[in-house]
């Protein structure tokens, strides 16, 4: 059986938790192919050599900020993932030659694995699997599963799960859980135990969440959820790879 999601926290007045539902094999897909990026290029003037710019993500996407700011602040996000990645059925207002986030998404691999996400934040991925087999060579780590896009939502409240855009990246769900969300991810013994974060009660490195940060993913143990299987790219599609001159692909 495919992972599932891990739960998610919803946003109505009573706080509920909705169990996920696995990805669906049968939903469309584009048969467009994955885009490629160069492995390395020649250092740049920071001295990395990743075809990719690094980057934070953007406030107004990070589910701990938009929620601060009520229906307006989940609004503008549900919009703005709209515009950049595709409509989602249901939420958000979209134009009149709109398609959905399956429309581009694209089968790739990261660390081996197969999984399919957005083409746009494909490159980021890439990027972030160098990283790791650069930066977290003292700490080996082999994954085993993968989840990608979603095309049922598994948020309530008027949330949107960032899987339904094909942005977001489960990584070993079996063990790496999700201390904040309903039975059984919580049942986990790693969320009884002493620890001094979050870190550590997962069996990923924390090697793998600096790598993913580095180029704009958000991991979700961050979040109330405590959601360590979990990233999303919140960074800016537009400034993910490198122009051959070493600046932002989106500066003109």
């Amino acid at each position: 059986m495919p992972p599932v999601e891990a739960p998610r926290l919803g946003t109505d007045a009573s706080g509920p938790l909705e169990a996920a539902a696995p990805p669906e094999a049968s939903a469309p897909e584009a048969s467009l192919p994955a885009p490629t990026l160069a492995s390395a290029q020649a250092p740049d003037a920071g001295g990395s050599s990743s075809a990719c710019n690094e980057q934070a993500p953007q406030d107004f996407l990070v589910r701990g900020h938009f929620l601060k700011e009520g229906p307006s602040g989940n609004a503008r996000a549900i919009q703005y993932r709209t515009d950049t990645y595709g409509y989602f059925k249901g939420f958000g207002h979209a134009g009149p030659d709109a398609k959905p986030p399956g429309a581009n998404v694209v089968t790739t691999t990261f660390m081996g694995l197969s999984v399919k996400m957005h083409r746009k934040v494909v490159p980021a991925l890439a990027c972030v699997e160098q990283e790791i087999r650069t930066a977290c060579a003292d700490h080996p780590y082999t994954a085993h599963a993968l989840a990608g896009i979603r095309y049922k939502n598994t948020y309530r409240g008027g949330e949107v799960t960032n899987h339904a855009y094909g942005i977001a990246i489960d990584v070993d769900p079996a063990i790496n859980t999700c201390c904040g969300c309903v039975p059984p991810w919580n049942d986990a013994p790693a969320c009884h135990r002493t620890a001094k974060n979050e870190y550590d009660r997962m069996a990923m490195p924390e090697c793998w969440v600096h790598a993913f940060e580095r180029y704009g993913f958000y991991w979700l143990g961050h979040d109330v959820l405590r959601d360590t299987m979990h990233f999303e790219f919140l960074g800016d599609p537009d400034r993910i790879e490198k122009t051959p001159e070493g600046q932002d692909a989106g500066t003109p």
